[in-house]
């Protein structure tokens, strides 16, 4: 009885510890749902005048948004503090490499409708951070740019002083073979890409004696050699791409990362800027590995912030915020800037 009594009371010690490490990892997060909405482009009219004049509506669904998230990251000193999360704030600082705390994540979803558009974007992240060094585990998708990889960084940090500290270490990332064209192999000598017999081997059928254009499913789609080439093709290359390129497997990546941060603030003037420099790739030798499609030679990844706020005077004030990314000769960025002037 006594030895199971000791047992049950080191199993509850444990239970209470994990729960105490469990708040403890998740004291002072915030969870957030939030949806937001509003008018897309207005109608248009669409005129047709073929055999007579004809005219229809395309309409564009209303835009929509549904966030989901949770984030224990502390604010920087610049940053406002909103009584609540709705899901459409731009938080440039969350891109940093450094933090203000040790330990800190962001899971966040989010599905959006963007002029008739839908896509997701998600970023989910880890960073720990110490005086002399980090480390950084990431997935990022960004639906609107085409972009997706996951990413884990190890550094050293060497602090020039308490504003400023620069780094150095490995970074690996897995994404898809970035640089691979599907269509390549379908480019005559002319330049030209014999988009007709590409179509054919995807199932769709030319009828050149009734000129009739028919799909997999055997319904005929067009009837005009005008609409063939300038609806259905585009059409059907886009789909063609879509599936070579979820075939092939995500490729692994190992690089040199060099980087810095730099943080300084005061009520009237603050400054917080990062930057990270990847020039140097491990080539594996893959058949779908990025120096393939770069002439077997090496390239520069990068990528960056930038956030800066100027109180001129009581009545008169500036910024400019935005962060920029450019990885296998892909980009995608935001930004904005403007002045402020208090009337009174």
């Amino acid at each position: 009885m006594k030895k199971h009594s000791v047992i049950l009371f080191i199993l509850l010690l444990c239970n209470i510890s994990s729960y105490a490490q469990l708040k403890g990892l998740f004291k002072f997060s915030t969870f957030y749902i939030a949806v937001n909405g509003g008018t897309s482009l207005s109608d248009q009219t669409i005129y047709n005048v073929q055999d007579q004049l004809t005219t229809g509506i395309e309409e564009t669904p209303y835009d929509y948004s549904l966030t989901a998230g949770i984030r224990k990251i502390k604010r920087f000193q610049y940053e406002g503090n909103s009584p609540f999360k709705d899901g459409t704030e731009t938080t440039y600082s969350d891109a940093a490499t450094i933090g203000l705390a040790p330990f800190e994540f962001l899971f966040e979803v989010d599905y959006r409708r963007q002029e008739g558009i839908k896509y997701i974007d998600q970023n989910h992240f880890l960073r720990y951070v110490k005086p002399l060094w980090m480390t950084k585990v990431e997935y990022m998708k960004d639906g609107f740019a085409d972009v997706e990889y996951y990413e884990a960084t190890q550094r050293f940090r060497i602090r020039g002083n308490k504003k400023l500290s620069f780094n150095i270490g490995g970074v690996t990332r897995l994404a898809e073979p970035y640089g691979y064209d599907p269509l390549e192999e379908w480019i005559l000598s002319n330049g030209n890409l014999h988009y007709t017999y590409l179509a054919i081997q995807e199932g769709y059928s030319v009828d050149v004696y009734d000129n009739q254009y028919i799909d997999p499913e055997g319904s005929i789609i067009a009837t005009s050699s005008d609409v063939w080439d300038e609806v259905i093709i585009p059409q059907v290359l886009s789909n063609y791409v879509e599936k070579k390129r979820n075939e092939l497997p995500n490729q692994w990546v190992h690089s040199v990362v060099l980087g810095f941060d730099y943080y300084t603030y005061k009520k009237n003037i603050w400054l917080h800027t990062w930057g990270n420099f990847i020039p140097y790739h491990y080539n594996n030798g893959g058949e779908y590995s990025y120096h393939n499609f770069n002439d077997g030679e090496q390239w520069y990844d990068y990528s960056g912030g930038l956030i800066f706020g100027l109180k001129i005077n009581k009545h008169l004030g500036t910024f400019v915020e935005g962060k920029y990314h450019k990885y296998w000769n892909r980009e995608w960025y935001d930004f904005k800037l403007g002045i402020n002037y208090i009337i009174f």
